[in-house]
This record gives structure tokens, sequence and C-alpha cells, in this order.
């Protein structure tokens, strides 16, 4: 019953107005930036490694994307890239990538006014995110909409994204290569969260920055062999793709078949759920860089949606639907670590350490998100409370059936982006406002 009921709610969550109203923000944004996430992208890339911060927050501007892409880059990007192609077919991926371009365009705009918006709390630390700027961007009158945004935001930290689908995923991941118990790596993870998390975005920010790009190159060779050992499927890879984007998927092998709609849908759920791109999560972190132009940050937090899906996503899935696993009768992880056997040694250990890696970041990064959100609502009191409640939450994520986590996740990752969304919208104008200045700016230093 409980299961049922979660569907109800999950397809009333995610059904065409807020997929619309997703991918719309990311089109009107596009259309107003001048598609900037396409002409610009090389100059964020850059800003990466050469921003200048100067300005006030409590980290780098790097550390402010290590902390972003730490949060982003986790299950979403092995464990959702199976869910959405073993559900949606082949086109999901396609799905991905469209949501993936135009939530470029929205994470640019998140970052920019999470700069420009941010507090500083009475610990001396930066307070920024949607809750900041729809209250002080579109006013007080607004506020019950930033208040819902906070109260989702500790949701989906705390029962969404932040802990059971990250916690499960490793679980699993360990259980099944190595045969380690649920309750150790369970025990284990906690205790090092709890070590990394209690200092906070500095000491949280100095993990990511060390782990986040070694995570990601040793994702990136192990894909890379994989296609390598597969090449000649890449077309036929390809071909799939494209046609079940516009296409129904027939049934065959351990595949049940999808509709044109479940592609749509499970393509643009999971990249969401992957990238946060109008989920308003991103923007928390981007708030602590110390960055004076806000758009500058902007553009540093896009490449986040790039790196996330357009690169890692790409890379799971193809090995997916080019290894033929997708099409079997395994989900999940298991997916992606048949995908890996198929063409490396110990490929299913390579995978597992990925995992436990990208999920342990995404782990740290949301226990940010979550504070952020809960000192928004109770002040600095609350962060040692929450810090301890996330801590204990963590272990109970081990033992929750895998369906009813993505379920719980995909509901409160729609409502945390619905007053999010309207902020953007409402807001667009200060975001094309501000990157006009930032342009002159950089045009006055030629």
């Amino acid at each position: 019953m409980m299961e049922q009921w979660l569907d109800k709610l999950n397809n009333m969550v995610w059904g065409a107005p807020l997929l619309i109203l997703l991918v719309g923000t990311g089109i009107l944004l596009t259309i107003r930036l001048g598609a900037l996430q396409l002409f610009r992208l090389p100059l964020a890339l850059k800003l990466i490694f050469k921003s200048k911060n100067e300005g006030e927050g409590d980290v780098s501007s790097f550390g402010a994307l290590a902390t972003a892409l730490a949060a982003t880059i986790g299950t979403g990007n092995i464990v959702g890239v199976a869910t959405a192609i073993k559900v949606g077919g082949p086109g999901a991926l396609f799905w991905m990538w469209v949501a993936a371009f135009f939530g470029m365009a929205t994470k640019y705009a998140e970052g920019l006014l999470a700069v420009k918006y941010r507090n500083i709390d009475d610990n001396g630390q930066v307070l920024g995110g949607p809750m900041y700027y729809i209250e002080k961007g579109l006013g007080m009158k607004f506020k019950p909409l930033a208040v819902f945004f906070a109260i989702s935001g500790v949701l989906v930290a705390l029962l969404g994204i932040g802990t059971f689908p990250q916690i499960n995923a490793i679980v699993t991941s360990t259980e099944a290569s190595l045969g380690v118990p649920a309750v150790v790596t369970a025990a284990i993870v906690t205790i090092v969260t709890a070590l990394v998390t209690i200092g906070g975005i500095q000491s949280i920010s100095h993990v990511t920055t060390t782990i986040v790009p070694v995570m990601a190159i040793i994702y990136f060779i192990a894909s890379f062999v994989v296609l390598i050992a597969f090449a000649d499927q890449i077309p036929h890879a390809l071909s799939l793709i494209f046609h079940g984007a516009f296409n129904a998927t027939a049934a065959g092998g351990g595949f049940l078949g999808a509709t044109v709609m479940m592609a749509i849908r499970n393509g643009i759920a999971r990249g969401v759920f992957s990238n946060e791109s109008g989920l308003g999560s991103a923007p928390i972190a981007a708030a602590a860089a110390k960055v004076k132009w806000p758009a500058e940050q902007g553009l540093i937090s896009m490449t986040g949606t790039f790196i996330d899906t357009i690169i890692v996503c790409s890379l799971t899935g193809l090995t997916l639907i080019v290894t033929g696993v997708w099409n079997g009768p395994m989900e999940g992880a298991a997916m992606t670590q048949a995908a890996f056997d198929a063409a490396l040694p110990y490929g299913s250990l390579i995978l597992m350490f990925c995992l436990i890696l990208f999920a342990f970041t995404t782990i740290l990064g949301w226990n940010y998100y979550g504070e952020r959100c809960m000192v928004y609502l109770f002040g600095v009191k609350s962060i040692l409370p929450y810090r301890l409640m996330f801590i204990a939450i963590i272990g109970f994520g081990a033992f929750i059936k895998l369906d009813m986590i993505w379920k719980l996740a995909d509901i409160v990752n729609g409502l945390m982006a619905l007053p999010n969304l309207v902020a953007l919208l409402g807001l667009s104008g200060v975001v094309v406002s501000e990157t006009r200045l930032y342009w002159k700016h950089r045009e006055s230093e030629k």
C-alpha cells in the first residue's frame, strides 16, 4: 500500500506540468541569455581554475564547484542512468542530454542569483541559495515560497538524494562485490561522514576538492576502456538512442518495452536527479564561493551540469547500451557492473570503488545543503541537532527497499524544484542585467 501511494504521489509531482516547467525555464533562460551555455562554455571551463577569487566567501570558486559536483556526481550517474534506460529504453539518454543542455542555462542563473543575494550567518559563514534569492529578490511577500523551498531542501537531504539512495548504493555494491555485511558498511560510512561533516563547509570542501577529480578520472578511464572494447557497437548504440527518443522501444530480452513518454519522463527526471539543474541545490554551495561577480560564479556553476550529465552520464549510458546489458534481467548498479565486467578485469571492483566515492561525496554535499536550509528556518542553533540527525539517518538508508528509495527521492526532488523554478522565472530579468554588467566588465579589462 505504501508503494502504491508513493507511485501515485510520484506521478502527480513528476507529471507533465513539472517537466514542462523544468525544460521550459531552461529554454526561456537559453533564449534570454543568447545560448550562453553553448557560446560561453570554453570561458566557463577556463574560469574553474583561473577565477581570481576576489570576493567574500568561505571557499574558492573551485571549492564551491567541487562541493556542488560532489553532491551531483553520485548514484544518479550510475544507478540513475541504469534505471532510466531500464524503464525508458535507450531513448531516455537523449532526453537526459536535452534536459542537461537547457539545464546548463538554469544552473548558470542559479549560481548567479546565489552570489548576488547571499547573506552572512551569526557564525560568520555565508548563507545563500533559493530561499535567499526568493526572499530578497522577489520580496518578502514570497517568503512562504522560500520557507517551502527550505523545508523541501531539508527533506531532500534527509530522505532523498542526500542519504537513502547513496548509502543503499554503497551497501549493495560492497555486499555484492566483497561480501561485506550491510551493517558493517553502514557503520563505517556513518563514522566517516561524521568525522568530515562536523567541520562544516571548509572541511567538506577540502575533502571534495581532493576526491572529486580523482574519482572522475578513474571513472572516465574505466568507461573509455569499455567503449573502446565495444567500439564496433557505438554506431548501433547511437541509433538506438535517437530512434528510442521519438519512437516506442519494443520489448525484448529482459526489457519490458517503453513508450516515448516513458523515455522522456525517465530521461528528464533521472537527468535532473543527477545534475540537479533547477532543483536549487547547487546555488547553496555556489553562494559560498570567494567571487566578486555573480555572473562569474554562474558560469562556473554551469560547468557542473556539463560535467555531470553531458560527460559522466553519457559514458554510463553508452557503456550500458554498447554491451547490451540494458536488455538483460539486471537493474540498478548491477547493470553497470555487468557492463564494466564485459571489458575490464575486476570491472565490478572498479565500479564498486567509483560508486563508493560518488555516493560518499554526494552525502557530504547534501549534508551541507540541508544544513544551510535548516539555518534559514531555525538559525545557527539548529546546526548541531541537524548534523546529528543526518548522521543517524545515514545508517538507516542501508535497509530501505530500492524502489521506495527512488520514488521517495523523486517526490521530494520535485517539491524542491517548484519554488526554485518560480523564482528563476521571476528573476530572469535580474539574471540578464547582471550578465550584461559582467560582459561590460570583461570588455573593459581587455
